[in-house]
């Protein structure tokens, strides 16, 4: 800008205002200049709960979403980021894992023990921002596990309370009906924690349905929804009776795609190979049917024909531990990838890692990139090639896509960068 004026013509007074107006005004159109403090641009952006499947350029603030627009100005802002030919998403939302990592001695499951695995290690380099640790924690030992393990990690971690006091610290001690206390269940998450705790879970119980019965008890004083990981029951229980008798809607079934000789009905009948018509009943009145891939719970005889008969789960999840970490499940991304292979839509795989799951466990203010949201976003890169996925049993299957997360945001802050797409230019001086 050049401003012309004779300063003799100003009284002193009169020219330090007008010098004053000239500072503000250089200052303000600078401040506006660097409004966003990061600008993903060039990508294709998929947020499912804001019906967005297009390019778009996204401007982060204060660790906030600021813009989500076609073509937002380089100039406004302080860094740009050149994502160009990836897609941005939502941050992913796993919402079954098992991260209670601790040194108990007497525990043989994942609560407190070294069975559970660290967020952060599997997080955010899969572009996945949320987790929701799926009952190795129950009332006696929350305020440990969040001592321990939540209030340390960068991913932002959520919990189902187990059902059993004690959480899983042991199959043994999950058949113990009395430290089934619906009560306390409701007081830890209605009054003590209710931003972390979203849900009860019911899992690996010998007897018949008082353990579901127990969590769907806890579920209405609490006003949340419930998990079940159903089975260990031989012969097995009904999964029509717990769909249809036991559930509510908004409640959850877990490890949808599990095929075990004894103990767990599965979906799919095992004979002729059709998905059971009441599993189809049962969605349509609301039940949630969620992956929990885990070391032991997803074969492709149960998946591929749900899917070709058009039965696909509401959420995509992990069971992240440590016999499912380095076998078929690997991490969210993989898991992921497999439903590309069965031929989901990369949009609907999108959907049922980020908004719906957002909205089974009541958190509407996650799972999307609304103006004003947190900044928990992730950059794909949807490799193209020959891939191969195994399921539990190690039976593999083919696909042509795979996803890799370039880069990943949580909270505004760059916490994955695969390739150095957010680092600065190096170039050697001549």
């Amino acid at each position: 800008m050049n401003f012309l004026f004779n300063k003799n013509a100003l009284s002193g007074k009169l020219y330090s205002r007008f010098s004053l107006f000239i500072v503000l005004l250089i200052i303000g159109q600078f401040t506006y200049a660097q409004e966003i403090d990061i600008l993903l641009k060039g990508a294709h952006l998929i947020d499912p709960k804001n019906k967005i499947d297009s390019k778009m350029d996204v401007g982060i603030t204060n660790g906030r979403i600021a813009r989500v627009a076609k073509d937002i100005s380089i100039a406004t802002a302080t860094k740009v980021i050149d994502v160009t030919g990836y897609y941005i998403t939502p941050g992913i939302i796993d919402m079954h894992v098992h991260v209670f990592q601790g040194t108990d001695k007497y525990s043989t499951s994942v609560g407190n023990s070294s069975r559970s695995q660290a967020a952060d290690a599997f997080s955010f380099r899969t572009g996945v921002t949320t987790v929701v640790d799926a009952g190795s924690s129950g009332w006696r030992n929350f305020p440990l596990f969040k001592e321990q393990t939540i209030d340390k990690s960068q991913t932002r971690i959520l919990a189902f309370l187990n059902v059993i006091g004690n959480g899983m610290i042991g199959r043994f001690q999950e058949q113990d009906v009395n430290d089934m206390n619906p009560v306390m269940n409701a007081h830890m998450i209605n009054r003590l924690y209710p931003t972390i705790l979203v849900g009860i879970k019911s899992a690996h119980y010998w007897g018949e349905f008082t353990s579901v019965d127990k969590a769907v008890e806890s579920g209405k004083l609490a006003n949340v929804p419930i998990m079940v990981d159903f089975g260990e029951h031989n012969p097995a229980n009904s999964i029509e009776s717990l769909f249809l008798k036991h559930l509510r809607p908004g409640d959850i079934f877990t490890h949808t795609y599990s095929e075990i000789s004894t103990g767990r009905e599965s979906i799919v009948d095992e004979k002729t190979r059709k998905v059971k018509p009441f599993v189809f009943e049962a969605q349509k009145r609301g039940v949630i049917f969620d992956v929990g891939h885990g070391g032991g719970a997803f074969s492709w005889a149960q998946a591929v024909p749900a899917f070709q008969q058009g039965f696909y789960p509401n959420v995509i999840s992990s069971d992240l531990h440590d016999q499912s970490m380095n076998s078929g499940m690997k991490d969210m991304a993989n898991v992921m990838s497999k439903f590309l292979a069965m031929g989901m839509s990369f949009q609907d795989v999108v959907l049922r890692s980020t908004w719906n799951p957002a909205q089974v466990i009541q958190r509407p203010d996650l799972g999307h990139l609304s103006v004003g949201s947190e900044a928990d976003l992730a950059v794909f890169n949807v490799r193209e090639g020959k891939f191969g996925y195994t399921d539990v049993r190690k039976i593999a299957v083919s696909g042509t896509k795979k996803l890799e997360a370039e880069l990943t945001i949580r909270a505004g802050k760059v916490v994955w960068d695969l390739n150095g797409l957010s680092g600065q230019k190096w170039t050697i001086e001549k």
